[in-house]
């Protein structure tokens, strides 16, 4: 659809420049932004116009600004963390689960009777990987295709894990924060210091 105010190539294009940099803004906005005050400056530079708001100031404002974005992260952040050592803490207390010298906590769904593969080995596996609250991120089985990776090419948990069970075998991993993907966090769908569950299959060590 095409409204009338956008009724030549020219002015499409443009709308089409204006909506890209907004969706650019609204993934990455902090709180009080306000839009006409960009679309204001948006307008002073393309029409090479004086700044209304000083240099100084700006660096000034960017600075707070950055300051509070980070103090945020740090806040949530922290919740994480607690949510993530509470999880572990009681998690660890049943007696169906395993505790590793590195913190590492596992639960074995299904005994395997083939080979073991070393940190250099490259694995077959079928996987299931949630967060706490149950939500999935990523899973070989509802894509219905196994994954197939080098053993140290993966996280600290898995690396440790896949060393322990045997072909055939199935285990749950509830992976700490710093043997998952620690301060990074993965992408939108895993969050920075987050603890992660695993089911993991190993099918087949390939080599």
């Amino acid at each position: 659809m095409v409204t009338d105010t956008f009724d030549t190539v020219e002015k499409q294009a443009s709308y089409g420049i204006g909506y890209q940099m907004g969706e650019q803004l609204r993934t990455n906005p902090f709180d009080g932004m306000a839009v006409d005050a960009v679309v204001a400056g948006l307008r002073d530079a393309f029409a090479g116009e004086a700044q209304q708001v000083d240099n100084d100031t700006l660096r000034e404002a960017f600075g707070e600004i950055h300051q509070r974005l980070q103090a945020a992260k740090a806040e949530a952040s922290k919740a994480v963390i607690e949510e993530g050592n509470a999880f572990l803490s009681k998690n660890a207390e049943r007696e169906e689960v395993n505790v590793t010298e590195s913190g590492l906590q596992y639960e074995v769904l299904a005994e395997g009777e083939g080979n073991s593969p070393e940190a250099d080995s490259t694995v077959r596996v079928h996987y299931h990987g949630t967060l706490l609250n149950d939500q999935v991120f990523d899973s070989s089985y509802e894509r219905g295709q196994p994954a197939e990776f080098p053993v140290n090419g993966v996280i600290k948990g898995w690396t440790e894990a896949l060393q322990m069970m045997k072909e055939g075998a199935k285990w749950r991993l509830y992976v700490p924060n710093e043997l998952a993907y620690g301060e990074q966090g993965a992408g939108a769908a895993i969050a920075p210091y987050s603890t992660l569950v695993f089911d993991v299959e190993l099918l087949d060590v390939l080599s």
